[in-house]
């Protein structure tokens, strides 16, 4: 049995769609109908980490687990853990972030993840961690303005990141949910190059077939736009990471992704053509 924690987030969802047809699958989720992945045999248990009662229901008979946590400074990772070591679970895959291992990082959000790997490393459990580089899926923010605009605007527009396409982080996770040799493994995941945000817009542009423009922004700008939608401590963590991109912190490129798949991870110009439709007129529709 294994349990995918966060079946409707970018990862989990993946995880499920890509986990072998044979293997006996459990997703925890805290609404079920957002959902998206229907597979034979799929067992939902409605839950989430401040309930011990579901959780108890979600790792009962679980042997190996995917662990997905998104509250900044939360307890979650503690409270999964004390929950699967109660009910036996052997192996813990834990998805982190690539900034863990950058001494220079010290914003509240790669702090927080360095105490989640922690609890999971000094437990008695099995562990894998997976620290992807930022998510190519993040140019997804950028759709509203592409839309509209024709537009694409971006903090610190002309900085590296090598980004990583989620499918391929998903497709590590499956490797180290469904076979042997990943105990003890920490892998830092990278695409296949360091791009711009500049360089990015014009690789969507010729997979959308139309002329996008690039717009900086100011880190005022990107500034009221991040309170918009986090909490202050959030939004600095996160102007902080853009100012390491800026310094050339994000554009190393490691081979991880072959090393475990047997594959090159996958470019942008690829997740770009996959996700036009994503930014194109018939999105917009409610």
């Amino acid at each position: 049995m294994i349990l995918v924690t966060g079946p409707t987030g970018t990862v989990g969802r993946l995880v499920l769609e890509q986990l072998p047809a044979h293997c006996t699958v459990r997703a925890l989720a805290r609404d079920p109908s957002r959902m998206s992945v229907a597979r034979a045999g799929l067992e939902t248990v409605r839950g989430n980490y401040g309930d011990p009662a579901g959780l108890r229901r979600a790792l009962t008979g679980v042997r190996r687990a995917l662990l997905v946590t998104s509250r900044v400074a939360g307890d979650d990772d503690a409270a999964f853990l004390d929950a699967a070591r109660e009910a036996g679970v052997q192996h813990v895959v834990k998805l982190s972030a690539a900034a863990v291992t950058d001494t220079g990082a010290q914003d509240a959000i790669t702090r927080w993840q360095r105490a989640c790997e922690s609890a999971l490393t000094s437990s008695p459990l099995d562990w894998t961690l997976l620290r992807p580089r930022s998510f190519m899926s993040n140019a997804l923010s950028w759709a509203p303005s592409v839309r509209g605009e024709n537009l694409v605007r971006a903090l610190y527009g002309h900085s590296p990141n090598a980004c990583v396409d989620p499918r391929d982080i998903a497709e590590v996770a499956v490797r180290a949910l469904t076979e042997d040799g990943h105990t003890g493994r920490a892998y830092t995941l990278t695409g296949p190059h360091p791009l711009t945000a500049a360089q990015q817009t014009r690789q969507l542009a010729e997979a959308l077939g139309r002329p996008l423009r690039f717009e900086e922004l100011t880190p005022q700008q990107a500034r009221e736009a991040l309170l918009r939608r986090h909490p202050e401590t959030v939004a600095q963590a996160l102007l902080d990471s853009a100012l390491r991109q800026r310094a050339g912190a994000k554009a190393q490129v490691l081979d991880t992704v072959q090393t475990v798949t047997g594959r090159a991870p996958r470019p942008f110009r690829v997740w770009a053509r996959d996700h036009a439709q994503s930014f194109g007129p018939e999105a917009a529709a409610p």
